[in-house]
């Protein structure tokens, strides 16, 4: 069976900068691929080509056998892969359910069948009660799920976690990493940025390892905690901060 999704030599320059380097894997349908790494390793970039906002500098992604590179996001979104952003920006004078909605809108056509889309995703993600709230009153944690709910209105086939867990007290982020086991349920597709290695050790199946823009790890999460470059590069630095 093929990949859903395959990075083939992806490389990512600013100028003379080189934000990613010749990065190549894949993902299997319904798996967890977590991709970790230090600050500035090139992860949320990667991310950003992968779902169109920047066409890579080198080599191509393709989606279920399809090149996507140079494709628009909205173009990408349409074809099944949806995404959450570190920084969370939801429609702040618009209701959470005002904000899934036009989410939702990427498949529906008709308002009935939106409202539909976006109200099941607030039920799966626990902020129907919260659905007539102005998104800028929202708490942290509520606005991580509202980033997922809004992803998961686009009915995609694959969804791009970047840091969905980043700032969330104990009780929420054991509400985030249940909302993406759900979602793995579900058979959707997963790739996920995380610097908590409790949570992403917990769900990934397998791991990708960035450094300086480098792919230099790639396997289990046991293997990848036994791996001395991953060690040196990322664990050992954060065990020792």
């Amino acid at each position: 069976m093929k990949p859903l999704l395959e990075v083939n030599g992806v490389s990512r320059f600013f100028g003379g900068l080189a934000a990613v380097t010749g990065v190549s894997f894949s993902v299997k349908k319904g798996e967890i691929l977590g991709l970790i790494g230090p600050n500035g390793a090139g992860k949320t970039t990667l991310f950003n080509v992968v779902n169109g906002f920047y066409p890579p500098s080198r080599g191509e992604v393709l989606f279920k056998g399809k090149r996507i590179s140079g494709l628009k996001p909205h173009q990408i979104c349409r074809l099944g892969v949806a995404r959450t952003f570190q920084v969370v920006k939801p429609l702040q004078r618009m209701s959470v359910l005002d904000n899934v909605i036009a989410s939702a809108f990427v498949r529906a056509n008709s308002r009935a069948r939106a409202d539909e889309i976006a109200i099941e995703a607030l039920r799966f993600t626990g902020l129907y009660d919260d659905r007539d709230v102005i998104s800028k009153g929202l708490p942290l944690g509520k606005r991580k799920r509202l980033e997922i709910a809004r992803a998961l209105a686009t009915q995609p086939e694959m969804i791009l976690f970047d840091e969905s867990c980043a700032g969330l007290n104990p009780t929420e982020l054991g509400h985030s990493i249940e909302i993406i086991r759900k979602i793995k349920e579900r058979g959707l597709t997963i790739m996920v940025i995380e610097h908590h290695m409790k949570v992403i050790m917990s769900i990934s199946d397998r791991i990708v390892v960035l450094n300086y823009g480098e792919k230099i790890a790639e396997g289990t999460p046991a293997e990848i905690t036994a791996n001395p470059l991953v060690i040196e590069a990322y664990l050992g630095a954060s065990q020792g901060a």
